[in-house]
């Protein structure tokens, strides 16, 4: 009798690793990719993969990427690559020689009992993707060594976090590369077009006439304009303050209509000043930005930048901004001189009314 319990017990084991292979793959992996320390953290968003590698010494000596990829669900493999080189810090001997280029990799995702699960497979670099003579061997983690926004849809993935609109919106802000500067910088002043006027050329006349003096017409080039992009637009326009929003709950859901008349207004939605989206075309249907609040900041800041003034300046907006199930409205306007704010702040929640 024990040989088929022992056979029941095994198949369940590997049916539990198998069946919604979409949970079990996202999630934070750690091990060695190459023979060097990686943190993977993989978000299965459709049919795709998305997240973020970190290649570490230290945690003060790390290279960050963007990673995408899918996970085949026919037998179990999981391809992923660097996309984009995201942070770089202390790393000047990170990642020397045959690893200074980002890798792809192919690998095969197993869960031999228990908890365990693991990622093993080849790797090479991208620019050498049939070049696969080194090896991967994660496995998955419930604390992760690096923190990020990346956090939030790991932890909360199987309770709404896996919404494509939440997927996206902490895409926009973990692939954001950190501002080296603190100070913003200034756009490059327009260049003014001078014309030098020609010489005065002399044309001397026959001796019995007076000469000629003649000055030819000087025709100045017209100064072409060089469109601003949303960018630009964001730094160079004074920014006034609309209303300031608690900040609690789980997750912020913001919806943008037009105001007025559908007039052909386009936003662009800068957020903690990185910019979320653009070529927002506005009307009676709402354009919705997922952001969850576990991922935001103490005071956080959102700007709405008018990329054109439509039909019937200015360009107006409203902002409808579900929080903790409260409804915030507010009226947006912008024009080519200045931008609306929103101030989220999040509020703690005092001691004394803290639930026990």
């Amino acid at each position: 009798m024990k040989k088929p319990i022992f056979f029941f017990l095994f198949c369940a084991g590997i049916l539990s690793c198998s069946f919604g292979n979409a949970q079990p793959v996202t999630g934070v992996w750690r091990g060695k990719i190459d023979h060097r320390n990686v943190e993977l953290k993989i978000v299965k968003n459709g049919d795709s993969l998305t997240g973020t590698s970190y290649y570490y010494t230290s945690a003060n000596n790390f290279r960050r990427y963007s990673i995408r990829g899918y996970f085949e669900a026919t037998d179990n493999s999981v391809v992923w690559w660097d996309d984009q080189l995201i942070e770089e810090k202390s790393a000047k001997s990170l990642l020397p020689k045959r690893a200074a280029s980002p890798y792809i990799s192919t690998a095969d995702f197993n869960c031999p009992g228990g908890t365990k699960m693991y990622l093993t497979g080849k790797v090479a670099l991208k620019e050498k993707p049939d070049q696969q003579d080194a090896t991967i061997d994660l496995q998955k983690f419930i604390t992760p060594f690096f923190r990020d926004g990346w956090d939030y849809v790991i932890d909360n993935y199987t309770v709404g976090a896996n919404d494509p609109y939440v997927i996206d919106s902490i895409g926009k802000l973990a692939f954001a590369r950190p501002d080296p500067v603190t100070e913003k910088p200034q756009p490059k002043p327009r260049e003014e077009v001078v014309m030098q006027p020609k010489k005065q050329v002399f044309i001397p006349a026959p001796a019995s006439k007076p000469s000629i003096q003649t000055t030819p017409k000087v025709v100045a080039e017209p100064v072409v304009s060089t469109p601003l992009t949303n960018e630009q637009k964001f730094m160079t326009r004074t920014r006034q303050l609309v209303q300031e929003i608690p900040l609690t709950g789980d997750s912020v859901e913001l919806r943008f209509y037009d105001n007025a008349e559908i007039d052909g207004d386009s936003i662009a939605v800068f957020f903690n000043d990185k910019m979320l989206a653009e070529h927002i075309r506005l009307s009676d249907t709402a354009y919705i930005i997922k952001l969850p609040v576990a991922a935001l900041q103490q005071s956080n800041d959102l700007v709405m930048v008018a990329e054109n003034l439509g039909s019937i300046p200015p360009n107006t907006s409203l902002m409808i901004a579900m929080v903790d199930g409260r409804r915030y409205e507010a009226r947006l306007a912008s024009t080519e001189n200045s931008s609306a704010l929103i101030r989220f702040v999040r509020k703690e929640t005092p001691i004394g009314q803290r639930s026990q």
